[in-house]
């Protein structure tokens, strides 16, 4: 049996970051979002902390010194709870190495962190379409929220709303 090791990432892992996050954005019909700088997200992930803490965090998954699986994370607020709380942002494990144990080992490191942070809350969200994971979770205790949906702004729809009288000129 393959051994499991979760730790948090390092700067030299920057490279494999990004490739879990294109993989995780074609296994989710998503290539067209990721739009992002691997040079920012360096910067996110392990530039100067402020408050303490990186704006962001991930952690690799490896199976014999390979990385097979990542989770990206930051805190969030619950204003109910009036604490802080784990905001999993995207896990992706490799095809080949799932229902190996890795994803729960990354659950359970996540965990372990919201724990030891004394976060009120470890909270993610799940494509509907995407039925292995929500039974994966389920089979964690995870609670799918039916009641509750995904609203967003960006692009210029976001610059509208931040200065509604501009025209861009």
């Amino acid at each position: 049996m393959n051994s499991i090791c979760i730790r948090p990432a390092q700067p030299e892992d920057l490279e494999t970051i990004v490739a879990f996050i294109n993989a995780l954005a074609h296994y989710e019909h998503l290539e067209d979002q990721v739009v992002g700088n691997p040079e920012e997200l360096k910067e996110h992930l392990f530039g100067p902390p402020r408050s303490g803490r990186p704006p962001v965090e991930a952690v690799l998954a490896e199976m014999n010194q390979l990385p097979v699986g990542i989770a990206i994370f930051f805190p969030n607020y619950s204003t109910f709870e009036m604490k802080a709380g784990l905001y999993l942002e995207d896990i992706f494990v490799l095809p080949e190495y799932r229902n190996q144990g890795v994803g729960r080992s990354l659950f359970q490191y996540l965990a372990e962190i919201a724990v030891e942070r004394d976060y009120g809350r470890f909270e993610w969200r799940v494509l509907d379409w995407n039925d292995m994971a929500i039974s994966f979770y389920q089979r964690m205790g995870a609670e799918v929220l039916p009641d509750w949906y995904t609203c967003r702004i960006t692009g210029e729809n976001l610059k509208q709303l931040a200065y509604p009288g501009d025209s861009g000129t």
